[in-house]
Formats: structure tokens, C-alpha cells, sequence
């Protein structure tokens, strides 16, 4: 099985791309991932994305297509994968398709998870995270024993610069302007499969496994 999974930040994508890996016996591919082991691998490919990294400036889209294109190609993604952060972009999704023709391949399904503007608000403006062992808890699913401290080592908890309301909402944006439209474009494939997001974890996944099995 060949999976590309889409969601919004605070949809809760890469915890359920990990789950759904296991479950059919393919990696969990993330953008992420690939780009560090691109650095990692210290070859010509690494040196560019590093870069780009130490720059600051975007990884741009045809160095991410040859990282994918290198990490589909191993040997543990022959029977399939989960790909997580790739697609982004109408751009990207040109990219992959070349990439899988390459690799005589192509995909089975597009998942998208969606969750509405208040619950990813919610999800993500009330993440703490410690700065010491990078525990992480949240103020109504999984608060610490005493407010504000790491259950952990007893440091004082922070929240990522990332999670402010304000950066939450300029996130979404981005992706409502740049990622809804790959959404769109494999919808007209007949590939995408919409799932709801919002509930927790066990039942999105529960919802995530039926797609997955269904027609």
C-alpha cells in the first residue's frame, strides 16, 4: 500500500502516520526524516539541503524531490510506504508522480485528515513542552502534576513560538492557500479519502484503517 497523507498543523498527522506504518507493514516516510538523513548521509545531496538548512531558507522542491526519490527507492519501502509532509504543494505532487514512474510505481490512496480552525487552535495553543527533556504535555489532555512544571526533571514548561495563536492561524492560512489544492488535485483522481480529524487519537485512527480498507 502507497499512502500520502495530508492534514492541517494540530491534525494530528505524523502520530497517526506512525501508527498507520506498522499496521501495514511500510515505513512511515516524513519529509523531515528524509532531509536529516540527507545531512546525515554527508553526500552531495546532503551538502545542498544543509545549506539550505544553516541558511534559513526553504529546501527548495526539486532537492526535496531527490531526497523522496532516494528513500523510495530503499529496499523497506519496495511493497509501499506512508508519506508524511510530501506533498506540499501542486509543484510537489508533479515531482512525486515522477518520482513513482520512475520507480514503476504509483499511489494506492491520499488520506486527509480535517479538523476545523477552533480545534487545531485548541490542540496547539495548549502545548507545553519542557526545555530540558523535551517532555511534552498539554494543558487539557495530558497537563503536568503541578501547573507549569515538567513532571519529568522539575524544569519550568514553555510553549513553542510556533504554537501562538496568531502564528497558528498565519499556519493555517499557508496551508489553506498552498496544500488544500493538493487535496483538491488528487481528489479528482479519484485517490483522496477525507477523514475526520477532530476526535481522539484511537478513533481518528479506527477512521484512518477503514479508509484504508475501504474502496
Amino acid at each position: 500500500m502507497r499512502l500520502v497523507l495530508l492534514g492541517p498543523p494540530g491534525s494530528g498527522k505524523g502520530t497517526q502516520a506512525e501508527r498507520l506504518g506498522p499496521l501495514l507493514g511500510v515505513p512511515h516516510v516524513s519529509t523531515g526524516d528524509m532531509l536529516r538523513a540527507a545531512v546525515d548521509d554527508g553526500a552531495a545531496l546532503g551538502r545542498r539541503v544543509r545549506a539550505h538548512v544553516e541558511g534559513g531558507t526553504l529546501v527548495p522542491d526539486e532537492v526535496v524531490g531527490e531526497a523522496v526519490a532516494g528513500r523510495l527507492a530503499k529496499p523497506d519501502a519496495a511493497a509501499g510506504f506512508v508519506l508524511d509532509g510530501f506533498p506540499r504543494t501542486v509543484e510537489q505532487v508533479a515531482i512525486l508522480d515522477r518520482v513513482l514512474e520512475r520507480l514503476g510505481t504509483s499511489l494506492d490512496r491520499v488520506l486527509a485528515l480535517d479538523a476545523s480552525e477552533p480545534v487545531i487552535v485548541r490542540r496547539l495553543g495548549g502545548r507545553r513542552v519542557c526545555p530540558g527533556c523535551r517532555a511534552v504535555y498539554h494543558l487539557e489532555s495530558r497537563p503536568p502534576r503541578s501547573a507549569g512544571v515538567c513532571d519529568a526533571c522539575g524544569a519550568a514548561l514553555a510553549q513553542r513560538a510556533d504554537d501562538d495563536v496568531a502564528v497558528i492561524r498565519e499556519r493555517l492560512r499557508v496551508y489553506e492557500e498552498r496544500t488544500v489544492p493538493v487535496a483538491r488535485a488528487y481528489e479528482a483522481r479519484g485517490l483522496l479519502r477525507r477523514v475526520d480529524g477532530s476526535g481522539e487519537a484511537d478513533v481518528v485512527f479506527e477512521a484512518l484503517r477503514a479508509a484504508v480498507a475501504g474502496p
